[in-house]
């Protein structure tokens, strides 16, 4: 029995094709979903009625120029059995439904992990109040409203510009939770009027709205309104100005709020509805160009650039295509394409299919993190496997699947081309590869010391030079305290008189009931003033070793004053020298002592220097005490100055590793200054795959450990 087509379907004229052949809209009311016909597809239903398939082959024939074959008639027929467009009138149909659903029935576990991701709650059913304001917002489709818009936006963005700072200073302000829902609110309402766009200008061009409601992507609430009778229209332009009405309303809005910030007078009264417009003309077209915008996924982007190019189900038909050629470029079956089109929008399909896959792979990682970090830990773990294995493994998994499913397999060059490919990426993942690792460092002599006044002191005499050579012991530098001077005189005399009165005892009546504790007094007193002398002979600054002066402040002089703490001199060693290089943690575990590593000076004319890693620090450092390392001096690691003392705390962690033996090929004299610069080490012999299995298991470690 020849099939019957459902009665309640309508047919509606489609645009031209991109070969110049009319189409047509099938429209399914009962799952308002719309399938676009070929010129042959309109052919063949139009004459279903003569009840055969050699009637219409025969039919199409002799009334049309097509070639119609047995095959076109037996897809378009399948096609409509998989979307239930025809009459079910016999035990077949009925069986076959039954399969169907059967197949398509979730346990409630499945439809969970397939839609806890996104899913929809129709909440409106808004025709009868769009039709009626409709009238209110004609003027939204005249050219005028849209001069008027651009105009105001060039005239914000030349405004915003003049005070620029204050625009970029008034973002900062709400990196708070107050700020953040701020910003959730501004986006609440540009997202509903991104949704009347949609919906009041599907109705100015006679479509119908049937819902509007929220839908849940991650949990996350945005609300849709299902503008499917849009592709009944015959027309892209008008079909792209519905797709692309809500940026259009958001960019619209966007404009006159970067010009009321502008505008607005800065006071106490005002401050609301100026950060309210601050946060929709900053954040509104901001999310548009980087969410609604992206032809990646189902947003407007995509259904835009769908219409743009005149090919409706764009990323089906972009994977089918893609699929297709990378099983040709491995493998060289040589099966027919799933489509005929021009080799230039062939090659533009199988790239945007493939930035499509790399996308969606960075996407869904993304997400698998997230519901990870969004839950406990024994569910967000859950959570991870399932977003890696449904959305990441489970298509790769499939496609697989499919290679190995395939019955016909041939020796030929791209399967040569493939294994030769294979191969080498094997080899490189397993081949023991020695990793260089680069660190900042600091060059400096093996034995360096700074002096600092301890006391806030006077300098007497003579200044030394820098660079002047020094010997172990010699005075380099004399000061004077008059406080120290001061506080001396006055415990040699406290220890005069304690002595006399200890020489008194005997012969006065009072002395004698101090009894013992006088001489005690007299001990400490003694003790006090011999310190005091030691503190005063510290006052002559020594070399500690042989060496050079490696620096003498400018502003040190003869009678100059120096605060207490204050740095005086350096004296540097006068041979041997040692590298202090900061590595991260990824570095770590690839360093062994013994190894050799180059150091290479920031300064060009400097030569590099070989050297021996001698130490490891395992504890990452809490503070750094090279300045030269430091981003803040042009070194690479990145510090933050802690207010309270001024000392500079790594922003990541950082770990100190000690080499030595850096004489120079030349000469064996250590630099007299730190000379700040890399240091390229050599790691230990690891394949990748070892290394990705290490920081896989030192990650399981952390997470299992929190």
């Amino acid at each position: 029995m020849w099939p019957a087509l459902r009665q309640d379907l309508a047919l509606h004229p489609g645009p031209e094709a991109t070969d110049g052949s009319p189409t047509w809209t099938l429209h399914d009311p009962a799952s308002n979903r719309f399938f676009s016909l070929s010129w042959p597809a309109f052919e063949l239903l139009s004459r279903w009625s003569l009840g055969s398939m050699q009637g219409l082959i025969d039919a199409v024939h002799r009334e049309t120029t097509l070639d119609v074959t047995p095959d076109d008639v037996e897809g378009l027929v399948s096609m409509l059995q998989a979307n239930h467009l025809l009459v079910a009138s016999r035990v077949a149909d009925t069986e076959r439904l039954a399969r169907q659903a059967q197949a398509m029935r979730l346990s409630p576990m499945q439809w969970l992990l397939k839609h806890y991701l996104f899913f929809r709650v129709p909440v409106l059913q808004p025709m009868r109040w769009l039709q009626r304001m409709s009238r209110w917002v004609r003027w939204a489709y005249q050219p005028s409203f849209w001069v008027l818009t651009a105009g105001l936006s060039l005239l914000g963005l030349v405004l915003a510009a003049r005070r620029w700072d204050e625009f970029t200073h008034t973002l900062t302000t709400y990196a708070n939770w107050q700020g953040l829902l701020a910003i959730g609110l501004a986006l609440s309402g540009a997202k509903l009027l991104h949704e009347l766009g949609h919906a009041f200008t599907a109705t100015h061009f006679g479509c119908r709205v049937p819902t509007m409601g929220v839908a849940f992507l991650v949990m996350w609430p945005v609300l849709y309104t299902d503008t499917n009778e849009a592709w009944k229209l015959t027309s892209r332009r008008q079909r792209l100005l519905i797709g692309g009405a809500g940026m259009m309303s958001e960019m619209a809005l966007a404009s006159v709020a970067l010009l009321a910030w502008s505008l607005l007078p800065d006071t106490p009264g005002w401050a609301p509805i100026r950060s309210g417009a601050f946060l929709l003309a900053t954040t509104t077209w901001l999310l548009t160009v980087t969410i609604n915008a992206s032809p990646f996924m189902r947003f407007d982007g995509y259904f835009l650039l769908s219409d743009a190019v005149n090919m409706p189900n764009l990323h089906e038909r972009a994977f089918a295509i893609g699929r297709w050629w990378l099983r040709e470029r491995l493998f060289g079956w040589g099966d027919p394409a799933p489509e005929r089109v021009d080799p230039r929008r062939e090659r533009a399909l199988v790239a945007f299919a493939f930035a499509t896959w790399l996308y969606r792979l960075v996407l869904f990682f993304g997400i698998a993190l997230l519901v990870y970090h969004a839950f406990f830990k024994a569910l967000g773990l859950v959570l991870l496997a399932v977003e890696l294995g449904w959305f990441i493994a489970r298509p790769i998994w499939r496609e697989m699947s499919a290679w190995r499913q395939r019955g016909r397999w041939a020796w030929n060059r791209a399967t040569r081309r493939t294994l030769l490919i294979l191969g080498g990426g094997v080899l490189v993942l397993v081949w023991p590869w020695a990793e260089s690792i680069r660190a900042p460092a600091v060059l400096a002599p093996l034995q360096v010391q700074t002096v600092a006044a301890a006391y806030a002191s006077q300098v007497v005499g003579e200044v030394p030079r820098e660079g002047q050579a020094v010997k172990a012991g010699e005075v380099l530098l004399r000061l004077r305290s008059p406080d120290l001077d001061m506080r001396l005189q006055q415990a040699e005399l406290q220890e005069q008189q304690l002595q006399w009165q200890l020489s008194q005892q005997p012969f006065d009546e009072k002395l004698r009931e101090a009894g013992p504790a006088l001489r005690k007094q007299w001990e400490a007193s003694v003790a006090a003033v011999q310190g005091l002398r030691e503190q005063r002979d510290q006052l002559a600054v020594r070399a500690p070793f042989n060496g050079t002066l490696a620096e003498v402040p400018e502003d040190l002089h003869r009678n100059a004053w120096t605060a207490p703490g204050e740095r005086l001199l350096t004296i540097a060693g006068g041979r041997g020298s040692r590298v202090d290089a900061y590595v991260d943690e990824a570095a770590l575990d690839m360093l062994r002592v013994g190894e050799t590593g180059r150091f290479v000076p920031a300064a060009l004319e400097k030569a590099g220097r070989a050297c021996r890693l001698t130490r490891v620090d395992p504890v990452q450092v809490a503070t750094l005490d090279q300045p030269a390392a430091a981003d803040l001096y042009g070194g690479g690691v990145a510090v933050q100055r802690r207010p309270e003392d001024g000392k500079l705390v790594p922003l990541r962690p950082t770990f100190h590793v000690r080499l030595e033996g850096c004489e120079d090929k030349d000469s064996s004299a250590a630099p007299v200054r730190e000379v700040p610069g890399t240091v390229h080490l050599q790691g230990e012999r690891m394949p990748w795959v070892g290394r990705a299995v290490r920081w896989a298991a030192a990650l399981w470690q952390r997470e299992a450990s929190l």
